[in-house]
């Protein structure tokens, strides 16, 4: 017994120790659970009584404040700043303005280069020193009038067909720029127009809307493209007017690194178009102004406003000729096939105030009066005499115990000048083997209808 006595002190002592640390860890234990559950219940408490404070401060619904005024640094007048956004929604890079400008002023592109750089503000019209070939109206005949109504004595033969464009020139010595300012149009035709194919005689002369009609009947949504010739490199437009057959700019365009000699050999060319969300937007008609025609010195002195028609591109058409097209068949009855080569075209018209245009060619194969398939050549840039080379063949279709024949098949061609915002237009067109084909266009059908095999090319007019 001697031998295990310290055994059974130390198993008494080691079970004192356990009974006495048990309690203590139990204890720290839910003091713990305890505090972690007071922390959670405070702060559902505090969210509770904030929400709650925060229902019964809320303010009433207050209205946006209005705009605030712009105040020049040089004590002028305070100017709302006002939006201009292009047809195509592109901004202006950030930074761009002059420092002598005003606080409208927005830049179009930056003037880091010493060549001419277009950009554009916001300004005021005033009717001084207006050059106009026709006297017209610049402002509602009763005060506070809709721009957009005339009066029964107003019509479109005031401002002509398509209408005329009001803008200024002025030129600063000090920073060899030149000014361009449009103001408006006036008179323009209405949306449904079509200045290729429509006579424009035909719009009503009457008043353009009622004044108690929220919708302007016939109305457009007129924008402005403006480039100097010939350089054409810096193009610039103006914003969209919804909506309105007499649209109001008032947006200037700043042309830099010009000389007075430089300016008397260029001119204006400013083309007026109605925007279109979902294809290509039409255009109404152009105005080219020669700056030789002009008194140079008169705008360097003071700012000169003038007036001028607007006029249809297709009368640049009629004055020129549509031109030739040299076109090479070849009919294969044993593979029902029919080939058209596009060899080239000659005394095409300028379509481009520089004297160029880019054509390029539609085919399409008609069966009974029917398209069937259709063809088109690649673009030529900036060419009059363009030589396109290219083939296509056609598969005809065969009719049962007889085989194919070119019976009731017939081919029109297209002429088109690509553009790359608005509408192609039509030079001319060509048709072989319709019903209204004559001259050389059903001679040189029969020929190839009746020697098979062979590949026979003639030149052709287009016609209108």
């Amino acid at each position: 017994m001697g031998d295990h006595g310290p055994d059974m002190n130390t198993l008494e002592t080691d079970y004192v120790v356990l009974i006495s640390v048990v309690p203590a860890v139990l204890g720290l234990t839910a003091a713990a659970i305890l505090t972690v559950t007071a922390c959670f219940c405070a702060r559902r408490i505090r969210r509770q009584k904030k929400k709650a404070g925060h229902e019964s401060t809320s303010l009433p619904f207050q209205p946006p404040r209005p705009p605030r005024a712009v105040r020049s640094p040089s004590g002028q007048p305070p100017q709302y700043l006002k939006k201009s956004p292009s047809p195509t929604g592109m901004k202006p890079p950030p930074g761009g303005h002059l420092p002598a400008q005003s606080p409208t002023e927005q830049s179009c592109i930056p003037r880091n280069s010493a060549t001419p750089i277009p950009t554009c503000t916001t300004t005021k019209y005033s009717e001084e020193n207006e050059l106009t070939p026709k006297k017209v109206s610049l402002e509602p005949k009763s005060p506070g009038g809709d721009p957009d109504t005339l009066d029964g004595n107003d019509n479109l033969s005031e401002y002509g067909k398509l209408g005329s464009i009001v803008f200024k020139l002025r030129y600063l010595a000090d920073r060899s720029a030149l000014v361009v300012s449009v103001v408006r149009c006036r008179g323009l035709p209405g949306k449904n127009h079509n200045s290729t194919t429509t006579d424009l005689t035909a719009l009503p002369a009457g008043p353009l809307c009622n004044g108690n009609e929220n919708v302007k009947q016939g109305a457009t949504d007129p924008y402005v493209k403006l480039q100097l010739l010939p350089d054409k490199q810096h193009k610039v437009k103006t914003r969209v007017v919804r909506n309105t057959r007499n649209p109001v700019y008032d947006e200037d365009f700043t042309f830099y690194g010009l000389t007075l000699s430089e300016l008397a050999g260029m001119s204006l060319h400013f083309v007026v178009l109605s925007f279109d969300r979902y294809s290509r937007d039409d255009v109404i008609g152009e105005v080219v102004c020669p700056l030789s025609g002009i008194d140079l010195q008169q705008i360097e002195i003071q700012q000169v406003a003038l007036s001028r028609e607007i006029q249809p591109r297709s009368l640049k058409i009629r004055a020129q000729g549509r031109g030739e097209l040299l076109i090479s068949l070849c009919w294969q009855p044993a593979a029902a096939r029919l080939t058209v080569v596009l060899l080239k075209a000659r005394n095409l018209p300028r379509m481009d105030v520089t004297g160029l245009a880019d054509p390029y060619v539609k085919i399409y194969l008609l069966y009974n009066g029917q398209r069937i398939a259709k063809k088109k050549t690649h673009v030529k840039k900036r060419t009059l005499s363009p030589v396109f080379n290219e083939s296509f063949a056609f598969d005809i279709p065969s009719t049962e115990g007889a085989g194919a024949t070119l019976e009731g098949v017939s081919l029109e061609l297209m002429l088109l000048d690509w553009d790359r915002v608005t509408k192609n237009e039509v030079i001319g067109r060509l048709e072989l083997g319709g019903p209204r084909s004559t001259g050389s266009a059903l001679n040189h059908w029969k020929e190839v209808c009746n020697s098979p095999r062979r590949q026979i090319a003639d030149w052709h007019k287009l016609r209108e």
